[in-house]
Parts: C-alpha cells; structure tokens; sequence
C-alpha cells in the first residue's frame, strides 16, 4: 500500500481518538463513568488481545478480574494488619491473590492474565488518587461504595475502549479491501 493510501488509516484513528476526546467533554450527559485514559489503554488492550470480538470479551473479563483481585489484595491486607504484620501485610496479602490470578490462564475466558494486571494497576490507580482526592467522583464514600464506584470507573471506560477497538479494525480492514481492489482494478 502506497504511503498516499495509508495516510488515510492514521489519519481515521486519529479521528477515533478526537472523538473519545469529545465523549469526555460530554461525558457528564452521556457517560458519566468515563475515563478517557483508562479507555484509551482499554482501547490497546483490544489489540494486544487479538483485535477480535472475543479477545475483546477477555480484556473486560480481565479488567472485571483485576479490580476484583485488587479489592481482594485490600481486604486481605487490612485482616492482615490486625494481625499485626504492619508493613508485611499488603505483600502478604499479594501472594495468595496472584496465586489465584495466574491460574486463570488455564480458564477459558480468564485466560488473558496480562489484563488482569492491568485491569488490578489501574483499579489501584483509581482508588489511589481517591484517597488522594484527586478523583472527586470517589473521595468521601464508604469503602464499599469506593469499590463500587471504581469498578463502574474502570469498566465502562474498558468497554469504550473495546468499542473503540471493534470500530478501528472493522473500518481499517474494510479500508485497505477497499484499497486494494481500487488497486487491482487500476491494473487491469
């Protein structure tokens, strides 16, 4: 494919990209659990998973997965601190969580263990900057309620981001069909 028909496909996703920028500006009309990097990691956990439906299905299954090991890790940690392991209780705590995280590769479905991490990073982020008060949306809840919310935060924002990624490979694979036949015929 020549450099003057490829342009077109970065270009597209750029567009992509500018859009979701929009939904943010509109996102307390239209999505209020959205959070554009979030879905934007999503967005590149949909290609790393296959750049298909079902890959797509396993990066919110291990996002879902994450968040719960994360409030796992959290609630293990804290029974852990009453028992007075101190500053040993959240790696204490992250032992056993991953155990169980890692075996889901042998779980059809929860087999896509990186996004599980991810998922479990981002969670952590999230919970992070409400302790912090950076993220209003969470600052001032009741713990559960704070799980609540974070979870709702990471898994619209994924499915966004896996909406984002279906659109991306539907349009540029029709794109370059559609190049490569305007090619042929050119040739003929």
């Amino acid at each position: 494919m020549s450099f003057g028909k490829f342009i077109v496909i970065p270009i597209f996703i750029a567009l992509l990209a500018t859009s979701m920028m929009v939904l943010d500006i509109y996102k307390e009309s239209t999505l209020r659990h959205f959070v554009p990097w979030i879905a934007f990691q999503a967005w590149a956990a949909y290609f790393l998973a296959g750049c298909t439906l079902k890959g797509g299905v396993k990066v919110l299954l291990a996002y879902l997965g994450g968040a719960a090991a994360s409030v796992a890790i959290m609630e293990l940690a804290g029974v852990l601190t009453d028992w007075k392991l101190g500053q040993w209780a959240v790696p204490a705590a992250v032992f056993p969580v991953v155990v169980v995280v890692i075996c889901a590769e042998r779980v059809p479905g929860f087999d896509f263990v990186p996004g599980w991490f991810v998922g479990a990073g981002v969670y952590f982020a999230l919970i992070s900057l409400a302790d912090s008060k950076a993220l209003s949306s969470l600052h001032g809840l009741s713990k559960w309620d704070k799980y609540l919310e974070a979870g709702l935060l990471l898994m619209v924002s994924c499915g966004v981001g896996q909406v984002y990624g279906v659109v991306t490979v539907f349009l540029r694979r029709r794109y370059e069909a559609m190049a490569k036949g305007a090619g042929k015929s050119k040739g003929k």
